[in-house]
């Protein structure tokens, strides 16, 4: 389902947020956009919501690679009741945690595509998150050249880029 009003999503996840903050004892203060003014900049997020978090305890989120946030968002996407194709919608960051692992994962979509042309053969990238593999194929749509498809399963799931047409790519796309 879709966010129909922004104004009672931010308002939701404020409350969850107060809630958190008072009853963790966590030292930390938020940010809400919601709307157009949430839109990545960097277009590899579909985020209609976007919460940053500061203060002194947010480096307790973005350890061990950002899992606090990402349990933040999916708690936050079930309060406002998103189906789960629609989590991505809900972004929380701290430090700019994910604005630079974002810019990482561009970086590494670069250098795999200039490899995987360089070489013609396919590139696997080590296993990630679901919302970071959607980063990586938008990352690689720019390329007309080179294809991306998803493979393995669960917490071992990975990207691979391969050229265009190329035979293991087909028989990637018909699993």
């Amino acid at each position: 389902m879709p966010i129909d009003d922004y104004s009672a999503a931010a308002q939701k996840i404020a409350a969850f947020l107060k809630t958190l903050t008072t009853l963790g004892e966590l030292r930390l203060k938020y940010r809400i956009t919601a709307g157009a003014g949430a839109a990545d900049p960097d277009g590899l997020e579909a985020r209609e919501i976007y919460v940053e978090l500061a203060g002194p305890d947010a480096s307790l989120l973005t350890q061990r690679g950002g899992e606090l946030l990402r349990s933040l968002e999916h708690v936050a996407a079930k309060i406002i009741r998103l189906d789960p194709e629609e989590h991505d919608k809900v972004s929380f960051d701290a430090h700019n945690f994910k604005a630079l692992r974002a810019r990482e994962l561009k970086l590494a979509a670069e250098t795999a595509a200039d490899k995987v042309r360089r070489t013609g053969q396919p590139y696997s990238f080590a296993p990630m998150s679901s919302r970071e593999r959607r980063m990586l194929h938008l990352a690689f749509r720019s390329y007309t050249d080179l294809e991306t498809a998803s493979s393995g399963e669960g917490l071992r799931r990975f990207v691979v880029a391969y050229p265009k047409g190329h035979d293991a790519a087909k028989a990637h796309s018909r699993r």
